[in-house]
């Protein structure tokens, strides 16, 4: 007789232990996951993205500085989104200027000579979205490095510069698609 009770234990358990994760699985497969590796926010009707070029009108200007940020921008859409990239208008659109370009002392030593400078770069952005107009913004993004007073700005110059703009590069692009 306990054979039997131990049995009907075991089967009503064994039933229990099939039906939880049958349940499960059946939840599961009826939401809809949806995930993404770079953190891309982006409508499913959002299909082109465009580039205009952004230009130098800083008081300070570094040539190049402008193709090197439209290109840093254009590069990074292209790495992390699988939106096409066209010459036209796209569905999303940025564009802007470099407005800031400067170094200026940030402390000052005994002898009144910088201890340390600050290499600052600001970039306004007109990013348009044609799908969803109320994503759309009008703003600017400034980053800066600070460098030691005793180093000459030319020859820290490009360093800094490609760091920065790698920074605001990563803050546009959070700000146009990764909606936290």
């Amino acid at each position: 007789m306990a054979s039997t009770d131990i049995n009907g234990f075991i089967l009503r358990n064994y039933r229990k232990a099939l039906v939880v994760p049958a349940i499960f699985l059946v939840v599961a497969a009826a939401c809809k996951i949806s995930y993404s590796f770079s953190g891309a926010s982006i409508s499913p009707q959002v299909k082109t993205l465009s580039v205009q070029r952004f230009f130098n009108r800083a008081a300070l200007v570094q040539p190049g500085l402008d193709q090197t940020l439209t290109d840093a921008l254009i590069d990074m859409c292209r790495a992390q989104t699988s939106l096409e990239i066209v010459s036209s208008l796209g569905d999303v659109d940025f564009e802007g200027e470099i407005t800031d370009y400067k170094t200026q002392p940030v402390t000052v030593a005994a002898d009144a000579y910088a201890a340390m400078n600050r290499f600052t770069i600001t970039v306004h952005v007109k990013f348009t979205n044609t799908i969803d107009p109320n994503l759309s913004f009008d703003q600017s993004f400034s980053r800066y490095e600070d460098y030691d007073g005793d180093v000459d700005l030319s020859s820290v110059e490009q360093e800094l510069s490609d760091r920065i703009l790698d920074m605001i590069v990563e803050d546009i692009f959070n700000r146009a698609f990764v909606n936290w």
